[in-house]
């Protein structure tokens, strides 16, 4: 990704997934936004092919393009309510959840809350969880017994983009070994 698609891909993430209102622009219920009004209204050089590129080549296909080609909208992590339309479905046996290790104390008597997003994110692969991590400083990856918690009905959502999406995960579903602890 270039520089320029780096920096639309960041601004779009933040208009739609947290500050649409930064810009003047009104995401409808489920989260899509009008391509033209965004792009009328944005505070960088934006155009359809930009955008269009940084969707197409999103290596964490961030976002989703409407059919008719008129909409976009980002595929999780909102911090604005929207409702996705995302049905529950039955997980792994185990997914993970990248994290800083200055962060564990707080977590092991809390648990996974979504803080200021609307979803605790969870990833299907221990590397995804340490690169994750890795963004917040030293990484630790805490395992999450998913498909026991869904047996006990505990709901999980797949994003579009395959990212995982939970309400919560309690304390005492955490589970942390020496091997989820990452070397950096």
């Amino acid at each position: 990704m270039t520089d320029s698609s780096s920096s639309i891909s960041k601004f779009l993430s933040f208009i739609l997934r947290h500050k649409p209102d930064s810009i003047g622009i009104e995401l409808d219920p489920e989260g899509w936004a009008n391509i033209e009004e965004l792009i009328e209204n944005a505070n960088i050089p934006l155009n359809r092919a930009m955008l269009f590129e940084v969707v197409a080549t999103s290596d964490k296909n961030r976002f989703t393009v409407s059919a008719d080609g008129q909409s976009i909208r980002a595929n999780q992590g909102h911090s604005v309510v929207v409702n996705l339309g995302l049905q529950p479905k039955q997980p792994p046996e185990s997914l993970y959840h990248g994290t800083a290790s200055r962060f564990l104390e707080s977590i092991k008597q809390q648990g996974l809350k979504p803080q200021n997003r609307q979803y605790v994110h969870l990833s299907h692969s221990r590397n995804t969880a340490i690169s994750v991590g890795q963004r917040h400083g030293k990484p630790i990856v805490l395992t999450i017994p998913a498909l026991a918690m869904n047996q006990k009905g505990h709901l999980f959502f797949q994003a579009k983009n395959g990212v995982w999406l939970t309400n919560e995960v309690k304390p005492e579903d955490l589970q942390l070994s020496s091997e989820d602890s990452a070397t950096t």
